[in-house]
């Protein structure tokens, strides 16, 4: 056949490739084609394996598991596999998203979150593959992740995360003690919460040392603190923030368009709020749908009223703060920036403050440098 000798000859050709005689910007854009030509083959690989799958002429390798066979010979997992057959038989019925993949625009992984979220939501795939084309794999987890939520009755959604609670643990090869772990919302958000404010207290404290260490190390040594009974947590934020309707919390269930939510995690029944209303150290945030009114002072100090704003999140999703630098996504570690610098007058407001993880909130800061904001000093 014409077309594997082909590709038998452009592997031959690209073996032979030579990067030490190719400039770094020629690589630049070596990369950039060969993302697309993996992203196209992956797509036509899975597709091809589907069909092949579907007569059983995986058979004829020694296998009878189809995702067996192709995991096998990708160098995958058979969940892996199996997830890429799955999303490949599915493209059958979504030419839109197949044309693309078919020309490198889209990953497998992106295929495999767009046909996750049309099976689920059907008449989502445009919407998805618009997000899967201008942002990132993130970006596209999250906006399914919504989408499939809320495809699901705030009751029925619980009864499926309550069902699906775990924790698991094991040892690896050096004597670690490893594991995993899978939390209702209402149980989950707070702990990362404290885990994260204890995780950024380790990590300044590891700095101010001169011991700077990766994030999942320090990480490690605050969930030793907490389990110890050494964490302090964070005592200027909620541990976690309920997003409601007003009129849905007085009649103690949601309508249709009611938002009941726990910001950054997803839908929750109104009577889970009443429950955690009586003892837990939570922020309600009972709302009408409008937007949060701007309180502003010249002092560098985020006060309570700017900072439960800004941890709300966008209106009028109030799904929690995201950094906000395109395709980030990151909603740990963050810090609050002031957009026009407080050494060039900037006042601390709603309007000129906005979340960015440390990387991003650094390279605005070099940006405000570069462009003289900080020669001046604010009052």
């Amino acid at each position: 056949m014409g077309v594997l000798s082909s590709l038998g000859r452009y592997r031959a050709e690209l073996s032979r490739l030579e990067l030490a005689s190719i400039s770094p910007q020629t690589c630049v854009l070596l990369v950039e084609e060969l993302a697309k030509t993996e992203k196209a083959c992956a797509t036509l690989r899975a597709m091809a394996a589907a069909k092949a799958a579907d007569a059983g002429a995986h058979r004829q390798s020694g296998f009878t598991d189809p995702a067996d066979w192709l995991g096998r010979v990708s160098g995958t997992s058979c969940g892996e596999a199996g997830r890429e057959l799955h999303a490949a038989k599915c493209l059958q019925d979504m030419p839109a998203t197949r044309d693309a993949a078919a020309k490198g625009a889209l990953s497998m992984r992106q295929v495999e979150e767009i046909a996750k979220t049309e099976t689920q939501c059907p008449g989502s795939e445009r919407e998805m593959l618009a997000t899967a084309t201008r942002e990132t794999l993130r970006a596209l987890q999250e906006k399914g992740r919504k989408k499939r939520q809320a495809a699901v009755r705030p009751e029925e959604l619980a009864r499926r995360q309550r069902d699906a609670r775990s924790v698991r643990h094991w040892r690896d090869e050096i004597g670690m003690v490893c594991g995993t772990f899978s939390l209702v919302p209402e149980v989950g958000i707070p702990f990362v919460s404290r885990l994260d404010a204890e995780t950024d207290r380790e990590w300044r404290r590891g700095h101010r040392a001169g011991r700077p260490e990766p994030r999942e190390r320090h990480a490690a040594d605050a969930l030793e603190r907490m389990v110890a009974g050494r964490g302090k947590g964070n005592a200027a934020r909620a541990d976690v923030v309920f997003v409601c309707d007003v009129r849905a919390y007085q009649r103690g269930h949601a309508h249709a368009g009611e938002s009941c939510h726990i910001a950054g995690a997803g839908p929750v029944p109104v009577g889970t709020i009443h429950d955690a209303m009586r003892d837990a150290f939570v922020k309600g945030v009972l709302h009408d749908g409008t937007k949060i009114d701007t309180v502003a002072h010249y002092g560098r100090h985020i006060n309570a009223e700017i900072r439960t704003a800004l941890e709300l999140g966008e209106p009028p999703d109030f799904d929690g703060v995201v950094c906000c630098e395109p395709g980030c996504g990151r909603r740990f570690g963050l810090e609050f920036d002031h957009v026009d610098p407080r050494a060039n007058h900037g006042e601390t407001s709603l309007e000129n403050l906005a979340p960015r993880c440390r990387p991003h909130h650094r390279d605005k800061s070099e940006r405000d440098r570069q462009r003289g904001l900080w020669s001046a000093r604010g009052p």
